[in-house]
């Protein structure tokens, strides 16, 4: 029977030493400021009946282990042991892992530009050695073996005490079982960080992306508008931290912590899904009109759509390639392909889209007849536009991102991005050099109309709609009436939808440039909002 080694940890023994910590950095010369393994803190209960828990939080090693399934290099890699192990030679420093991971377990190293985490000390078990944190525990209150052998001492321990897992519910099947685990403890929801912690001197964060974090968490875009009364003021935030610190009804608060990571994905993959929007989104216009007739004769218009969609696919991948750690890695996605990875299936789908549209332009540019590429260039947009879903569903570990409204909102965002782009250039065209022709412009209004009333279907259905779980309830709430309200309202809603709609209906050759320009921030905005909100919501 192969092995399948895993860890129990034994809170009835575990003192807060962090002795596993310490040893665990010394073994693996891991930087300060991340950890591969870390001791949080929880208090509990009121004077005199109250409590300190401590719980090791790591890498799981799960046997469905979400980082593997996402990796787009194989990277990440799961043994016959069941030890979930890393190459660094292959990462490309993507942070997809640290969105798949469920228990906040990966990192990027400062030193080596990649992804890094506990990897059961693989070196050790290799010559028939313990883990160092197994060794170095001064109470033996962390059991590793193999979870397969009945007669090993995990097994037994297993088997006679009742254990609980983390997370369970996003069927990984995690290989790291705690004794007397508390939920205080074990979940990130049930404690807030607070402000008088040891760490709180880095509540900035020291990951990826934690200088773009201002003192209270929040991105600089996320202070537009605190002029405006909308949503849950910092006054009234701050009264509710005040509350969890003196912890009035005994409540568990969070006392020791490892520091944030910071936002993995940052502004360049707010950037990338907003020009990949415009790219699939001015394609499909352009060939739907040509399908539809509409835009039948309009050879030098649809042949500038072509071009503008292939000016905004070279930024996307411009994008992509900035936002790695290791960019000169980047062809390792195409060449090392781990096929599971959506990473891997949205480089391949975009390098055909890339390749259509620029078949397609090449067409119209020489006058030649185009219908026959149309219907590829609407697949290939409508593809484009909406796989990004698909690779957020992966990320385990985000919640809010496994809705099944995903691939309709981004194709709805990819569309409305399309319309108010050409109702940019169309619009600007008019106002220079007179009135364009009526039925390039009918179109462009009837694109937009349409494009921001899918739009605004999509942003109340997801409000109205029940959330399937505690985390993606809480990072609704913070884009609705919460930290994101006001950019919800005033930017997603307002500006990308009631505008543009309101803009089509009136259908003069001003309120094109309008309702485009409102379209491109509103939207822009609500991809922000998309992208940070659930990286806000706590994993460890």
């Amino acid at each position: 029977m192969a092995k399948n080694y895993g860890f129990i940890i034994d809170n009835r023994r575990c003192i807060g030493c962090h002795a596993c910590t310490v040893a665990c950095k010394s073994e693996h010369s891991v930087p300060v400021g991340v950890n591969r393994t870390w001791v949080k803190y929880v208090e509990k209960g009121t004077f005199p009946n109250s409590r300190r828990l401590f719980s090791v939080m790591r890498c799981n090693h799960c046997d469905a282990a979400p980082c593997v399934e996402i990796c787009p290099v194989t990277a990440l890699y799961r043994r016959p042991d069941g030890i979930v192990d890393f190459d660094n030679r292959r990462c490309i420093g993507c942070k997809a892992c640290m969105q798949a991971c469920p228990y906040d377990a990966l990192y990027i190293d400062p030193q080596t530009h990649t992804a890094a985490k506990c990897n059961y000390c693989a070196h050790r078990i290799d010559v028939g050695l313990e883990p160092a944190c197994v060794v170095v525990c001064p109470t033996q209150a962390i059991v590793s073996g193999d979870l397969n052998d009945p007669e090993s001492k995990i097994s037994r321990l297993k088997s006679r005490q009742q254990v609980t897992a983390r997370k369970v519910e996003k069927g990984t099947f995690p290989a790291v079982y705690y004794i007397d685990g508390d939920t205080a403890s074990l979940d990130p929801l049930a404690t807030e960080p607070i402000a008088e912690s040891l760490w709180s001197q880095q509540n900035r964060g020291v990951g990826f992306e934690a200088p773009e974090l201002v003192s209270d968490g929040r991105h600089p875009l996320d202070r537009l508008g605190d002029w405006l009364s909308l949503g849950e003021t910092s006054a009234t935030f701050a009264k509710q931290v005040d509350a969890n610190r003196q912890n009035l009804a005994g409540t568990p608060r969070r006392v020791y912590d490892a520091p944030r990571k910071g936002i993995p994905w940052g502004w360049q993959v707010t950037a990338y899904l907003w020009t990949k929007g415009i790219a699939a989104g001015v394609a499909m216009w352009v060939a739907l009109g040509g399908l539809s007739g509409s835009l039948a004769g309009e050879f030098g218009l649809r042949a500038w759509g072509a071009a503008i969609s292939l000016i905004f696919l070279a930024l996307t991948g411009l994008l992509l390639t900035t936002d790695l750690e290791q960019p000169q890695r980047f062809l390792y996605v195409l060449l090392r392909p781990q096929w599971r990875s959506w990473l891997v299936r949205g480089a391949y789908i975009i390098t055909f889209f890339g390749a259509i549209v620029t078949a397609y332009w090449l067409i119209l540019a020489w006058g030649g007849a185009a219908f026959a590429v149309e219907g590829l260039v609407l697949a290939g947009g409508a593809a484009t536009a909406a796989y990004t879903a698909f690779l957020f569903a992966q990320a385990k570990g985000r919640d809010y991102w496994q809705s099944p409204l995903l691939p309709v909102q981004m194709l709805a965002h990819s569309l409305l991005l399309g319309a108010g782009a050409s109702a940019v250039g169309n619009g600007f065209t008019g106002i220079i050099y007179g009135e364009t022709a009526a039925a390039p412009r009918w179109f462009v209004l009837s694109a937009l109309g349409t494009a921001a009333g899918l739009h605004l279907l999509c942003e109340l259905s997801d409000m109205l709609l029940t959330h399937g779980s505690t985390a993606a309830g809480r990072a609704a709430k913070e884009i609705v009436w919460g930290r994101y309200a006001r950019q919800y309202w005033w930017g997603s809603f307002l500006l990308g939808g009631i505008i543009p709609l309101l803009m089509s209906w009136v259908g003069t050759t001003w309120s094109l440039p309008v309702g485009g320009l409102a379209a491109l921030v509103g939207i822009y905005v609500s991809q922000h909002i998309l992208v940070y909100a659930p990286q806000q919501v706590a994993q460890s």
